[in-house]
């Protein structure tokens, strides 16, 4: 009787060693997947292309050119017209930036257009922070500001892009706020004329219309276009159109996520100055050179 008690005795106590082992080895295996996978989570990224086209309306100066003419301006204008995009992005940061395409007619850049286009742009979005490097004729600035804000209005159209289901989001902003980078003689025109009978000046405004899916649940998007509960897909503001025509998750190489560092650091509003100034210096100096 009393070896038998001793049998089952040590046989418990050796079921117990047992069980406290696997448990042991459980406990280490799960640990060690845990942070395996923590790296992982943590270099989430992603890459979206985006093919952009605008229209441009010629105006009176177009209802005088026959249709050949028409064409012709066009063709000469497709490089500044049509565009390609690439935008980097992980769970906070983005970097965007056009992709290199040489004049359709003479082989060359665009120089002129790099003047008054979209610099390369990096944007944090828990940061609030925009850095966006500008070259205007030859200078080098870095534009570093808060990311514009844009108060989105949520609808319930949806449609399929690729194979990631989207849904629409509408918003309306100024548009000196959307193309800061850009100039116009217009501009110039109406800014001189405001000056002259001190009168507020109109505000136009830009209509946007985005398409985001929560598939890609970051808050990026093209250009300045982001804060939507998903990777915007679509975009439409002004006579421009932003179309993702292909998305790589998670690449093989590791993506390189950083703001630009070099020019003159200045904020969005006194670029637009600067550039606004330099304008209207060289037509003043062409005037008067005209006048002698």
């Amino acid at each position: 009787m009393f070896k038998h008690l001793l049998y089952l005795l040590n046989n418990h106590n050796y079921t117990i060693s047992l069980m406290k082992a696997i448990l042991f080895k459980f406990s280490s295996l799960a640990f060690l997947l845990l942070f395996s996978f923590i790296p992982a989570v943590q270099e989430f990224q992603g890459q979206a292309f985006y093919v952009s086209k605008s229209t441009m309306e010629l105006g009176n100066w177009g209802a005088r050119l026959s249709e050949a003419q028409k064409k012709q301006v066009q063709a000469r204008l497709k490089n500044r017209l049509e565009k390609t995009y690439v935008l980097n992005f992980n769970k906070e940061e983005s970097f965007f930036e056009e992709e290199d395409k040489l004049d359709a007619m003479s082989g060359a850049t665009d120089s002129w257009g790099n003047n008054f286009s979209r610099g390369d742009q990096y944007k944090n979005i828990k940061e609030n922070a925009l850095v966006q490097s500008q070259e205007f004729y030859g200078k080098l600035f870095l534009v570093k500001d808060e990311l514009q804000p844009i108060a989105w209005n949520m609808g319930t159209e949806s449609k399929q892009i690729g194979q990631y289901l989207c849904f629409k989001a509408s918003a309306s902003v100024p548009a000196t706020e959307l193309q800061w980078y850009d100039f116009s003689w217009g501009e110039l025109r109406s800014a001189t004329s405001d000056d002259a009978d001190s009168s507020e000046p109109e505000i136009q405004m830009t209509n946007i219309e985005a398409w985001y899916t929560p598939q890609i649940p970051v808050a990026h998007g093209p250009a300045e276009y982001w804060g939507l509960p998903g990777l915007i897909l679509e975009v439409s503001a002004g006579n421009t159109t932003m179309l993702c025509s292909k998305i790589v998750m998670n690449p093989d190489t590791k993506l390189k996520i950083e703001a630009p560092d070099k020019g003159k650091v200045i904020t969005r509003s006194s670029y637009k100055a600067t550039i606004t100034d330099k304008m209207r210096e060289m037509r003043d100096n062409r005037g008067r050179r005209r006048s002698r």
